[in-house]
């Protein structure tokens, strides 16, 4: 099983609790009342990936905030392979890394599917939510690199946006998978939001929307959607301690 290295880096790791949390209440929508906790950080967004799947679902949880640079006994307990965030607890049982997670809320929870249901729809989805995965460590080498080596990682920025211009968005509709936000939109959240960030604290300018006009509409649609925009992180703070945590991580590598 692979998982991205991204989901652990100490950037995306804060004692703040901003993350707009679900219920502890159980849902009727549970099957046999299961109780449903999910382990994560604020800033992370693969678990904004998690967060977004169980409210478009209609799943109550519980949300406990991690500090990977001291680590829960809970979460060494879930995930003590690779010791990750986000772990879901689902009646005890822990299911890691955020692409697998979603496939099993899933099919736990079949209402308001983020799959489609035609077999080859499906697999053209599972094509691009792995295209997104594979490309997830970009936005890690774009936070930690300047000059050179940055400006690399920009050309493939550029390219991976090319990608979705050209090949995976459809002229005339919303999102991905047509005129419902589903699991390959949740898959490129970076590309939404985190993206922006790092380009305005880098002081770079990588997405333009003129160049990438199908991207450009897809990201306001995204954010639209109020179970998107209800439950993003602080912009202020994530600017703040993003920003101040590279300044660090870049005078700790020049030294």
């Amino acid at each position: 099983m692979r998982f991205n290295a991204l989901e652990s880096m100490s950037f995306f790791t804060s004692n703040n609790t901003n993350v707009n949390r679900g219920s502890t209440r159980k849902s009727t929508n549970l099957p046999t009342m299961a109780v449903v906790k999910l382990f994560g950080t604020w800033l992370s967004p693969y678990v904004y990936r998690v967060i977004w799947a169980l409210k478009l679902k209609g799943i109550s949880y519980e949300y406990i905030e991690e500090d990977l640079s001291n680590k829960s006994p809970l979460l060494l307990q879930y995930n003590p392979i690779h010791k990750k965030i986000p772990v879901l607890l689902h009646d005890g049982k822990p299911i890691c890394e955020s692409t697998v997670i979603l496939r099993y809320i899933d099919e736990i929870w079949p209402q308001n599917p983020l799959l489609p249901a035609d077999p080859y729809d499906r697999a053209v989805a599972l094509f691009w939510i792995k295209f997104a995965d594979d490309k997830s460590p970009l936005l890690s080498k774009l936070y930690r690199t300047e000059g050179e080596e940055q400006q690399a990682v920009v050309k493939e920025w550029l390219e991976m946006l090319e990608a979705m211009e050209e090949h995976a968005l459809i002229e005339g509709k919303k999102f991905f998978g047509g005129d419902e936000i589903n699991m390959v939109d949740i898959a490129f959240c970076m590309v939404a939001y985190w993206l922006g960030l790092i380009e305005d604290f880098a002081g770079l300018k990588i997405f333009e929307p003129h160049k990438f006009p199908r991207v450009s509409a897809w990201i306001q649609n995204f954010k639209s959607v109020p179970v998107i925009k209800d439950n993003l992180p602080d912009t202020d703070k994530m600017f703040a301690l993003m920003k101040h945590r590279r300044e660090m991580l870049l005078t700790s590598k020049s030294n």
